[in-house]
């Protein structure tokens, strides 16, 4: 873990250096998932059997893909009473948050004879890729299939690498959300089985979901021939906490978001010198009584920062730049000093709102921008699965009025045609007038 004075060291070099590492893998694995791409798209199911041998040791046939329906209805039946009610009641509650964000489909009709527009329709189909193994995550199929429910959604096909056992809380889930279609498929060639098309997984339109570094690639590989979340980098938390914040609470939102993995980043930021000192002082204690504290130790001596600022305002300025996944706001007025966060994934008010609630329960998907791309990139909601198309319409008295700017545009650029399907148009209802 480093620390930082914002007014001695330079932070900033830190932040840079740390952000290449974050992503100079991506090119090392392109040859190797060109290849794997090709035989997805020339061979189908077959080569999906052939790299799950090779990648994830288990023999699977085609036929064998899809989870049966006998086998959801065990993974639900496998839940206690209070575990699907909280899966249940999680799932309204990011269904109704996601519900209020949907825009309508809207049109505007001008005096002079224009009707302008939108129509806002869902996408058809999409796919949810669902990490396995360890990393078994039933909250991740709820924050990536919720909102596509809400957005009007009607196909997800979940995918989820196959494994002796698979997770029975994963499976329930997916059946609780309404996933139809589970594949036992994983790594980059499952994303290039949605993103292409075999004889068992269907073509989808956006593929969403969090992964390793295959996934990741992949799915970078593939934007463009279909639509895609985000790439994620490794999760991160930034903490603005002034002298006001309890420095063991501060410590132990650290720790929750290091147990990710040994990449995870975890910042704290505060005009309180004595504040850091005794998160510093506080955190190998806690981290030893943690059951991921391995993970936790090297994530924290890697990638944590503690930065002493001069001011609140100077946490917030350090913060925008940082535009950090997670922000969380424990100081006195969270609310007060909200409206000068630029750049974040999700902001969490006050010391009562640790992270884990927005991976869990509140209701936003906690499916964020990663690495700085909050700068320009949103979370994932409902909008994100809706499309927006165009409507124009014009009447003749419109055509008449606007042709000559038309022409101008037209002859300027060179693409007389254009110009003439006005001015064609145009004679014929002159003509017709007269």
């Amino acid at each position: 873990m480093q620390v930082f004075d914002f007014k001695k060291d330079d932070f900033r070099k830190f932040l840079k250096t740390r952000k290449l590492r974050q992503f100079d893998f991506l090119d090392k694995i392109q040859n190797e998932l060109k290849i794997i791409r090709a035989g997805v798209i020339s061979k189908g199911d077959k080569a999906l059997s052939e790299y799950t041998e090779k990648f994830d040791k288990i023999k699977i046939k085609p036929e064998d893909f899809l989870i049966g329906e006998k086998e959801k209805a065990l993974s639900v039946n496998s839940l206690s009473k209070d575990e699907r009610k909280s899966i249940e009641k999680t799932i309204k509650r990011v269904f109704d948050y996601h519900s209020g964000q949907k825009i309508k489909t809207w049109f505007s009709h001008s005096d002079d004879g224009l009707i302008t527009g939108q129509l806002i329709s869902p996408l058809q189909r999409i796919g949810i890729y669902v990490p396995g193994g360890k990393a078994s995550y039933p909250s991740s199929v709820v924050m990536n299939a919720v909102p596509a429910s809400a957005s009007g959604v009607k196909d997800i096909i979940m995918v989820t690498p196959p494994s002796d056992k698979l997770n029975a809380y994963v499976i329930a889930a997916a059946v609780l959300c309404g996933i139809e279609k589970i594949i036992k498929i994983g790594g980059p060639q499952a994303i290039f089985a949605l993103a292409y098309g075999t004889e068992t997984v269907p073509r989808v339109d956006k593929i969403a979901g969090p992964g390793n570094i295959f996934v990741a690639a992949a799915k970078k590989m593939v934007y463009g021939d279909v639509d895609i979340d985000m790439i994620a980098g490794p999760s991160e938390i930034a903490i603005i906490c002034d002298d006001s914040a309890d420095p063991e609470l501060v410590a132990i939102d650290m720790i929750s978001q290091a147990e990710h993995d040994e990449m995870a980043i975890s910042t704290v930021i505060s005009d309180s010198r004595e504040l850091i000192r005794n998160i510093k002082k506080i955190l190998p204690k806690l981290i030893s009584l943690e059951k991921r504290k391995d993970i936790i130790e090297k994530s924290i001596d890697s990638n944590a920062s503690l930065v002493l600022t001069g001011s609140a305002n100077e946490s917030i300025d350090i913060a925008n730049e940082l535009a950090p996944e997670h922000l969380e706001l424990y100081i006195s007025d969270p609310f007060e000093k909200l409206f000068l966060i630029k750049n974040a994934g999700a902001v969490f008010l006050g010391g009562n709102t640790p992270e884990a609630l927005g991976d869990y329960v509140a209701g936003p998907s906690h499916v964020l921008p990663t690495g700085g791309t909050a700068r320009f990139f949103s979370p994932l909601d409902a909008v994100s699965f809706l499309k927006r198309t165009s409507v124009i319409s014009a009447s003749p008295e419109f055509l008449l009025k606007n042709a000559d700017d038309v022409k101008f545009f037209s002859d300027i650029e060179g693409l007389n045609a254009h110009g003439e399907s006005v001015s064609f148009r145009v004679n014929k209802i002159k003509n017709i007038k007269n």
